[in-house]
């Protein structure tokens, strides 16, 4: 199920860590004292893989949603989106 700008928002801490999944391998890390955490799971070269577009609120809904979709347009082309990232930091 999709998530919600307010789902987001009212995601409170429980005194675990838990995840509310997305669509397309982005999820929101809510950390047991409340954090919220953007991640995109992908698949490269047959390993699982993990990369944070960020925290909430500094990144919202909308742009996790714009940065997914920019890592998949990335894995269309076969390239690592994680070290697609690296290399423009680098070069900045």
């Amino acid at each position: 199920m999709a998530l919600t700008d307010m789902v987001v928002r009212q995601a409170k801490a429980t005194g675990k860590d838990y995840t509310l999944g997305d669509l397309d391998g982005l999820s929101l890390s809510v950390s047991a004292q409340g954090g919220k955490t953007w991640y995109f799971r992908y698949s490269w070269l047959g390993k699982q893989k993990r990369m944070s577009f960020g925290t909430y609120p500094e990144v919202g809904l909308r742009d996790a949603r714009t940065r997914r979709d920019e890592a998949r347009a990335l894995l269309a082309k076969c390239v690592n989106p994680r070290h697609h990232r690296e290399k423009e930091r680098q070069e900045s």
